[in-house]
């Protein structure tokens, strides 16, 4: 059991975390939920001892072992691939290298023959002799094949990298887990395989992540960070997000009977615990589910912006046509004779490896970078609107203040009270609204763009990654606004809760060509046939 004891740290003048008393139990997984900058990261340093509180203390069972995923992608760079997935248990790591160095030596020691005695009792103890093969195991898991475990490091991708640092915090069977954003830079089966390794996982896991579905997958507890304190609640993501909200509902409605209230717990309940998974972590939480009372939820302090996209005009039967498009980056050709057709209604989600195929079909189709080869044309009655993943030359060395920035995107003179109060939804409340766009954090920029996107009234949207730096309240919000949104869009994400919910078509771009399917992103993703096409499309 890993425990946080009257845990207090401040930055300067602000609080971060005040007297927080928290217990990590084994065989739960606890998704570590805040707002962009309530401390998440910096309360999991804490737990790991790289960061240490002003006041309280962490404590964890003598004979526990605690392993975090590392940040640093390039702190390995001189090492074997397969030996720094080893080096993720530090005690099984020094007895090998220790024991290889005795057994190296010229002269052979009746001191060094106890001691190699010693070493290997305890190298066979912590299992090492099936270390190296459980690691491969890892490394295969994640996607990082065989004949890369004995490349260093260095010669890696960074997406690679990535994996290589997740196998090594999962390597040798923790008793505890901290994982800080581990699904970014993982492709859609790496994040299957290390949900259902997490599922099965006996020890603690606590983790902080921005995808939902996999907080929804992996998670028996939410730890909500907010206002200097942590609340633990049962469930996952969503029953957090649902019973806050049913909560605040209940508060309003006091005159209700407390029977009735009651029944609506009960029912709310039950649909959550109704779930046709059959794994541990199902049926783990159906068991914790089925105590929670009335008064165990609790209305939440937080504000999600309001996020809604009303078309200014319907949209005809001709919508885009794209025919034959080419394109060719440094060398690369990155759009190999893409042609679909989008149709009234459609909403794709654009998927594949290659992030740059992805944003250069936005340019191409926003008439910011030509094709080199291939038409497309977009439908008399359409209107579009752009959320570019690089949104910089939008608010690099701008002093203008958010309303100055904002009305320049107005499509009719707005005055000053109608901005105000189109940012205040925006979460942008009182003397925010004076600052100067330069100076606005990733999240704060992203929001800017999707009000300018709100005021168009576009009937089409076209989205480049648009979840990037938005808190859980935001994504939340805007994957309402998109579920809601009456014309077309064409969006690209990693975010699986996104793509599942939002589109019911999907186009995956692939080295030669596109597989183009109307069918839902969990079914996409399984098929066996897409499987086979992907594997054609790639060879």
């Amino acid at each position: 059991m890993l425990q946080a004891t009257n845990v207090s740290l401040r930055f300067g003048d602000q609080k971060l975390f005040e007297d927080v008393n928290i217990k990590f139990n084994p065989g739960n997984c606890y998704g570590l939920i805040g707002a962009n900058g309530a401390g998440k990261s910096t309360f999991l340093k804490i737990l790991s001892g790289e960061i240490e509180a002003q006041t309280g203390e962490v404590s964890l069972k003598k004979d526990q072992r605690m392993a975090v995923l590392k940040q640093d992608h390039f702190e390995y760079e001189e090492y074997e691939v397969l030996q720094t997935v080893l080096m993720g248990y530090k005690r099984l790591y020094d007895v090998m290298q220790e024991k290889d160095a005795i057994y190296q030596k010229a002269e052979f020691s009746e001191e060094d023959g106890m001691r190699a005695a010693e070493l290997e009792a305890e190298f066979a103890e912590m299992n090492g002799w099936e270390a190296e093969s459980d690691a491969a195991r890892l490394l295969k898991g994640l996607g990082i094949p065989e004949e890369l475990h004995n490349k260093n490091m260095a010669d890696l991708l960074n997406s690679q990298k990535v994996k290589v640092l997740l196998a090594q915090a999962l390597f040798g069977n923790p008793d505890v887990l901290l994982l800080d954003e581990p699904t970014n830079g993982l492709d859609i089966h790496a994040i299957q395989w290390l949900e259902e390794f997490l599922i099965n996982f006996e020890g603690t896991v606590i983790v902080v992540s921005h995808d939902r579905h996999f907080l929804n997958t992996v998670c028996t507890h939410i730890a909500d960070l907010d206002f200097g304190k942590i609340q633990v609640y049962v469930g996952n993501y969503d029953f957090w997000y649902e019973s806050s909200q049913l909560a605040q509902k209940l508060a309003k409605e006091e005159n209700k009977k407390k029977e009735q209230k009651a029944a609506e717990l009960k029912e709310f309940i039950q649909r959550f615990s109704a779930n046709k998974s059959k794994s541990k972590q199902a049926t783990s939480r159906k068991k914790l589910l089925d105590k929670i009372t009335l008064d165990d939820i609790q209305p939440s302090s937080r504000r999600y912006p309001y996020i809604a996209f009303k078309p200014d005009r319907e949209i005809g039967n001709d919508l885009l046509v794209v025919e034959n498009l080419s394109k060719t980056i440094d060398g690369v050709k990155v759009l190999d004779n893409i042609s679909f057709r989008l149709e009234k209604d459609d909403k794709v989600a654009l998927v594949g490896d290659n992030d740059l195929a992805k944003t250069t079909l936005f340019k191409i189709l926003m008439g910011e970078m030509e094709p080199d080869a291939g038409t497309y044309k977009w439908g008399v009655t359409t209107s579009q609107s752009y959320f570019p993943k690089d949104n910089s030359a939008f608010f690099e060395n701008n002093d203008q203040n958010l309303v100055q920035w904002l009305r320049q995107y107005s499509p009719e003179d707005e005055t000053e009270t109608f901005l105000r109060s189109f940012l205040g939804r925006m979460l942008f409340s009182g003397e925010e609204v004076k600052k100067k766009a330069k100076v606005l954090s990733g999240g704060e920029k992203v929001r800017c763009m999707l009000s300018k996107m709100m005021l168009s009234g576009s009937n089409v949207l076209l989205l480049d990654e648009p979840t990037n730096h938005l808190d859980l309240e935001s994504i939340t919000a805007l994957n309402e606004g998109l579920i809601n949104f009456k014309g077309s869009i064409i969006f690209a994400s990693h975010d699986h809760q996104f793509i599942e919910t939002i589109a019911n078509r999907i186009i995956e771009i692939t080295p030669n060509g596109i597989i183009d399917k109307y069918m839902p992103y969990d079914e996409y993703v399984n098929d066996p046939e897409i499987m086979r096409q992907r594997k054609q499309l790639t060879a």
